[in-house]
C-alpha cells in the first residue's frame, strides 16, 4: 500500500472524513508523523471556538420549548463535528455517546443531553476509569436508566445491570446477584434538572454491606465502579469495543488485544488500534458518512438556515441514526445494517441535498479536470481510494453535471465503506 493510500485510511478511520487537503498534508509527514500529530495537535481546535456552545433559553412551554433545545443541542454537535479540527477527539466523543447510549426521548432535556455530551467530551481521551466514575454522577444517565427511582426502599436495577453488561464488563462477567447487590451501590442518587446536576440523598442510599464480584464491603457508587474497573474483563471489553468500531467487524487479534488493553488511557488504546495490522472493512455509520460529506464539500450546518438544518437532520432519521436519540441502551448497530434498500435511497436523497448546496468553488475542482478524469477528481476530492469498474460505469455519462456526478460519488458502495 503507498503512502497516500495508507494516510487516507488512517484518516478516514480516525476522523469523520479527511479533506483531499489534509490528505495531502498527511502524505507528506509520512504515516508515522501523521499518526503522532493526530494524538498530539500543534495548535488550539480554532474550529471548535468557532462553534462555541448554545445557550439554551429557560423552558417556558414544557414540550414545544424542551424539543426545540433538544433540536438545537444536536443541531450544535452536528455543527461542532464538521468543524473541528481536532478530529479524535471529536469522534471519539461520538464513540462514547454510542457506547453509554442515552436518548434525549426519555431525558427529555437539552440541557441535560448538553452536559452528558460535555461529559463525554472533558473524558473521552483519558483514562477510563475516571470516564466511569463521571457518568455515574451524571444526569442524564440516572434519568435514562432510572438511577432516580432507586432507593433503598425499591432497589432498581437498570443502571447496576447495563453499567456491567454495556458499558464496563460484558455478558458473562457478573452474576445477577451482582446485580441486584449493585443496584444496592447505586441507590440514593438524585436528580436536580433545573439545576442540571446529581447528588447523593444519604436518606436515599442503602449503606448496608454488599458482596459483589467476589467482594464485600459498604459499597457506594464509586466503590462500585472501582470494582468493576479492577476486573481483567473490563479493558478487554473497551479493547474489543474500540477494534469493532475503528478497525474490523472481525475478532481482534490476541497480540493486538493485549497491547490495546494495558494502555493507560483510552487515547493510548486508540492509537494501539489505529497502528495494528488486521483492519477490513468498515460500513460508516450515517453521522460519519454526512459528517465526512459536509467537510468536503465545504458546508457548514451552522451556517444552513433552519429548514435546511431541519433537513440534515431529517435525513439522518430516515438513515437510522441521530445524535442524542441512539434507539435503546445498547447504541446503533455497526456493519451491513446500514446497507438495508431503505438507507441506500435515503442517502441518495441526501447526497442529492448536500451536491445541490455544493459551492462553486467545490464544483470548479471537479469541472477543471477534463471530462474523462473526473471520475478520479471525484475520488480525490471524496478521498476515495478508487472506484470499481462497475461504479466507473454509472459516474462516467455524468461527468459533464458536477452535481449529479457529486450525488452518484456519495451515494456510492465506495463512499459508504472505508
Amino acid at each position: 500500500m503507498a503512502d497516500r493510500e495508507k494516510v487516507a485510511h488512517l484518516l478516514r478511520r480516525a476522523t469523520f472524513g479527511p479533506t483531499a487537503e489534509e490528505v495531502d498534508a498527511a502524505e507528506a509527514k509520512g504515516p508515522a508523523a501523521t499518526l503522532d500529530a493526530l494524538f498530539a495537535p500543534a495548535e488550539p481546535d480554532a474550529g471548535a471556538a468557532r462553534t462555541p456552545m448554545p445557550k439554551l433559553g429557560p423552558v417556558i412551554n414544557e414540550k414545544s420549548d424542551r424539543a426545540e433545545q433538544i433540536r438545537t443541542v444536536g443541531a450544535w454537535w452536528l455543527d461542532r463535528m464538521v468543524q473541528a479540527e481536532h478530529q479524535v477527539h471529536e469522534k471519539l466523543t461520538f464513540f462514547w455517546h454510542g457506547h453509554w447510549a442515552t436518548s434525549a426521548d426519555k431525558v427529555k432535556s437539552g440541557p441535560l443531553m448538553l452536559g452528558q455530551q460535555q461529559t463525554l467530551f472533558r473524558t473521552a481521551l483519558g483514562g477510563f476509569a475516571t470516564q466511569v466514575h463521571a457518568m455515574l454522577r451524571d444526569p442524564a444517565l440516572i434519568i435514562w436508566l432510572d438511577g432516580q427511582k432507586n432507593t433503598e426502599k425499591a432497589p432498581n436495577e437498570n443502571l447496576a445491570r447495563e453499567l456491567m453488561e454495556l458499558f464496563t464488563l460484558g455478558v458473562g462477567h457478573y452474576t445477577e446477584p451482582d446485580v441486584r447487590a449493585g443496584a444496592r451501590a447505586l441507590t440514593g442518587w438524585v436528580v436536580d434538572q433545573k439545576a442540571g446536576t446529581a447528588t447523593l440523598n444519604v436518606k436515599r442510599h442503602d449503606g448496608g454491606s454488599k458482596t459483589i464480584l467476589g467482594r464485600t464491603g459498604n459499597y457506594d457508587a464509586d466503590g462500585f465502579a472501582d470494582l468493576l474497573l479492577a476486573e481483567p474483563a473490563c479493558p478487554e471489553f473497551i479493547a474489543r469495543r474500540l477494534w469493532l468500531r475503528y478497525a474490523s467487524d472481525a475478532a481482534i487479534p490476541g497480540d493486538v488485544l493485549a497491547r490495546v488493553r494495558s494502555q493507560p488511557t483510552t487515547a493510548a488504546m486508540l492509537r494501539e488500534v489505529l497502528a495494528a495490522d488486521g483492519h477490513a472493512e468498515l460500513v460508516k455509520q450515517p453521522v460519519e458518512w454526512l459528517v465526512g460529506a459536509l467537510r468536503q464539500l465545504q458546508l457548514r450546518p451552522g451556517e444552513l438556515t433552519d429548514a435546511q438544518r431541519k433537513q440534515l437532520l431529517g435525513g439522518l432519521t430516515q438513515l437510522g441514526q441521530v445524535p442524542l436519540r441512539p434507539p435503546s441502551v445498547g447504541g446503533w448497530p455497526a456493519g451491513a445494517a446500514w446497507l438495508t434498500t431503505s438507507a441506500t435511497q435515503a442517502r441518495i436523497k441526501l447526497a442529492q441535498s448536500l451536491a445541490a448546496r455544493a459551492p462553486q468553488p467545490v464544483l470548479d475542482r471537479l469541472t477543471a479536470a477534463p471530462a474523462a478524469q473526473r471520475p478520479a477528481a471525484l475520488a480525490r476530492l471524496l478521498v476515495v481510494d478508487k472506484f470499481t469498474d462497475r461504479t466507473l460505469a454509472a459516474l462516467t455519462p455524468a461527468a459533464n453535471d458536477a452535481r449529479r456526478l457529486l450525488t452518484l460519488g456519495l451515494a456510492s458502495p465506495e463512499y459508504a465503506i472505508n
